[in-house]
């Protein structure tokens, strides 16, 4: 019971800390600058050790039964972290204008088809594994945080469906029905096959 406490809560930071990015982006009047920026979620979760269900869905094929049991505790706490941020953000000045641009990026999530949603959460977690695996194996400082800010930035100038960053524009924009939920969870199934499609692959290349 400690343990899995312990993995909600970190679980919610990250949830914060991706929302925080999301926050700027939507803030930033240059789209490339707003990509650059939110990388600082991703930044705030491989420093800090943060749980988020995008970067640790990437090693559940390394890891035993318990750990793919905590995969939904994680995503439930980055969901709590996500829908707090943007409530309370939502009561500052800076609310309206969030709300506007939120509204607007949600409607255009929900208005593609399940597919396209599906195919580009898979492309998105991909970014997300090269940009975590990144972080973790390459020996110098700079290589480090490059592979941070490559990942992330790819993955929001094409586009790509991150669940997490989701949560916080669908609260954001006022944009949650049965609709958005599901897509949410088609996007949230996107990213865990995104997520283990290289390792797998790498796997499989391995010499016997």
């Amino acid at each position: 019971m400690v343990k899995t406490g312990k993995t909600f809560i970190l679980g919610v930071l990250a949830g914060i800390s991706i929302s925080l990015g999301g926050t700027v982006y939507l803030l930033s009047a240059d789209k490339t600058v707003g990509a650059l920026l939110f990388s600082v979620g991703l930044f705030c979760v491989c420093v800090f050790g943060f749980n988020l269900f995008t970067g640790k869905v990437c090693y559940v094929l390394d890891n035993d039964a318990g750990y793919a049991r905590m995969l939904p505790v994680i995503w439930t706490g980055n969901l709590v972290g996500a829908v707090c941020t943007a409530l309370l953000e939502s009561l500052t000045r800076m609310g309206p204008a969030l709300a506007e641009k939120a509204a607007a990026a949600s409607q255009a999530k929900l208005d593609q088809s399940p597919l396209s949603a599906l195919i580009l959460a898979v492309f998105c977690n991909i970014m997300i594994y090269i940009a975590v695996e990144g972080y973790k194996t390459i020996p110098h400082e700079l290589g480090k945080y490059l592979a941070i800010l490559f990942g992330v930035i790819v993955f929001i100038l094409c586009g790509f469906e991150h669940c997490v960053a989701n949560m916080y524009y669908f609260t954001m924009g006022a944009a949650w029905s049965w609709k958005a939920a599901g897509y949410l969870l088609l996007m949230t199934a996107g990213n865990a096959l995104g997520g283990v499609a290289i390792p797998l692959l790498r796997k499989l290349a391995k010499p016997a």
